[in-house]
């Protein structure tokens, strides 16, 4: 019997539910460029409450989001602070230098979390050699520290930094939902200590597509031009804006399975020989495997696991990823941890 391919790659690969695609067949649809759209319109003004923001803008993706607050945040020339794994620094492809004409100021975090004192100390003095620093950039949960929550008190304290000295704080929250789930601490509160702040649609809770961006209404009218400008711009939208309705109703607790999952897969994973997992670092729904003890390279496995039915992402050169999702079960996981025993003994026989 051949298994389907168990992909862990990531929890964007989810495919929507047969309830979902129901829902998304039904919206009722206008041109959302005119704002017409009465599902898109409900969308926003719902998540806008969740969080407890004035107001909110459906985007096609969290890059979209993050890349508009900077945006709307800056000035051509200024600096913008953040972790120096971030999701913006890393993955977004220059948007920064390229939109909005703005520095990026990495700093090394400790599981995705910055230090005040860092903060502090990387302020610009008033000297017109440097770039004046306009807007701090956190990720909460922390893609590349594996899934890390970032504690609110950590935000807190942040927020209070940017206060002081007059910045803008904007929080990358695309997998902030399973900072909630996991915590428990209401979305509003993590709302509360950012200036604004991006969530998506499209990876734990399994809509196809779309991300929301929150913020004042000001912020939102701002970033509502922009989007314009670079062609956001999208017309019978609610059929993907209904898809993420449903995903408020419906999966947002279920993401505590996906953790539970993550937590069996990484003590199960730790218990074979040539990985190292750090179980207690696993907090949401991704585990981070070190191949380092079987010396073999993360290439080279990923694609004897993809062989063998299971897809997984090289961090780097001896680090793979595996994120659980809506379409992976707890058998799953039994067999995937199979799949990766049966991967690494038959590269070790190759030696």
């Amino acid at each position: 019997m051949t298994h389907p391919l168990i992909d862990l790659r990531s929890d964007t690969v989810t495919q929507p539910t047969e309830a979902m695609r129901r829902a998304m067949m039904k919206a009722q649809v206008g041109d959302d460029v005119f704002g017409e759209d009465p599902t898109v319109n409900a969308l926003q003004q719902r998540m806008a409450a969740l969080f407890g923001k004035e107001a909110a803008l459906f985007v096609s993706s969290g890059t979209m989001g993050n890349q508009l607050a900077i945006k709307c945040h800056t000035l051509p020339g200024q600096e913008v602070i953040c972790e120096a794994d971030s999701h913006p620094f890393n993955y977004e492809a220059g948007g920064p230098a390229f939109l909005s004409g703005v520095q990026m100021r990495p700093l090394p975090g400790r599981r995705g979390v910055l230090n005040i004192e860092d903060l502090q100390a990387s302020l610009r003095a008033q000297d017109h050699h440097f770039p004046p620093t306009s807007l701090v950039l956190i990720e909460n949960t922390h893609n590349r520290a594996g899934g890390a929550i970032v504690p609110l008190e950590n935000m807190q304290q942040i927020h209070r930094f940017t206060r002081k000295h007059r910045l803008a704080l904007h929080l990358d929250g695309a997998r902030l939902w399973n900072a909630h789930v996991a915590t428990g601490i209401p979305l509003a509160e993590y709302g509360r200590w950012c200036d604004s702040l991006t969530v998506c649609l499209s990876k734990g809770l399994g809509a196809p597509a779309g991300s929301v961006l929150m913020g004042s209404r000001e912020f939102i009218d701002q970033a509502h031009r922009y989007r314009k400008m670079w062609g956001g711009g999208m017309r019978q939208i609610g059929i993907l804006a209904a898809a993420g309705l449903y995903a408020l109703d419906h999966h947002i607790e279920r993401l505590a399975k996906d953790h539970k999952n993550a937590k069996k897969l990484a003590h199960k994973l730790a218990k074979l020989p040539g990985l190292r997992v750090d179980i207690k670092a696993v907090q949401t729904n991704m585990v981070m495997v070190d191949l380092e003890p079987s010396g073999l390279k993360s290439a080279d496995l990923v694609v004897t696991l993809k062989e063998n039915g299971l897809a997984v992402i090289a961090v780097n050169a001896g680090r793979i990823r595996m994120v659980t999702h809506l379409g992976v079960s707890s058998q799953d996981i039994d067999r995937a941890t199979a799949i990766v025993e049966k991967s690494i003994n038959q590269l070790i026989n190759k030696k």
